[in-house]
C-alpha cells in the first residue's frame, strides 16, 4: 500500500506511486510506505527532533518492521528543498521529487549512504539513479 499527501506538483501522485511500488517490487520486499510532502520548517523539526540537526533537510525515512516479516515506512519529503537542489543541479523540480521519493523508498527498505561527499558515489546512490533513469 502507498499513500501519498501533501503539495507535491509537479510529479503526480500517480507518479509517486508508481515510483514506491517499483523501487518495491524490485527489491522484493513488502512493505507499505507513506510519502509526505511538508514545508520546510516542518521538515525541520523532524529533522531536529530525529536526527538531532537544527535545519531543514530534502528528505527524511523512517521504517519500522513488522511482526509478518513485511515494513511500515513513512517518507518526508520538502519540496522546498528539493527546488533548491534541483535549481543548483540543473534539473527540472519534477526529476528531484521523484529522485527523493525513490530516495527516501530505499531507506524504508534498508539501504544508507555515508552522509559526506561520498553519498553519491555510494551504492544506495547509484542503485536510485538506476531506478530514476528506468521510471524516466
Amino acid at each position: 500500500m502507498v499513500t501519498v499527501a501533501g503539495r507535491h506538483r509537479p510529479v503526480s501522485r500517480a507518479r509517486v506511486v508508481r515510483a514506491v511500488r517499483a523501487v518495491v517490487g524490485a527489491e522484493q520486499v513488502r512493505a507499505s510506505v507513506s510519502v509526505t510532502f511538508v514545508g520546510p520548517e516542518r521538515i525541520r523539526r523532524l529533522n531536529l527532533a530525529w536526527k538531532r540537526a537544527d535545519r531543514p533537510t530534502d528528505v527524511l525515512a523512517f521504517s519500522l518492521p513488522l511482526p509478518d516479516g513485511s515494513l511500515q515506512g513513512d517518507v518526508y519529503i520538502c519540496r522546498a528543498v528539493a527546488a533548491g537542489e534541483a535549481k543548483k543541479r540543473g534539473i527540472s523540480l519534477g526529476e528531484e521529487l521523484l529522485r527523493l521519493v525513490i530516495h527516501g523508498t530505499l531507506h524504508v527498505l534498508g539501504y544508507d549512504h555515508p552522509e559526506d561527499a561520498g553519498r553519491v558515489r555510494s551504492a544506495m546512490w547509484r542503485r536510485q539513479e538506476r531506478y530514476l533513469a528506468w521510471l524516466g
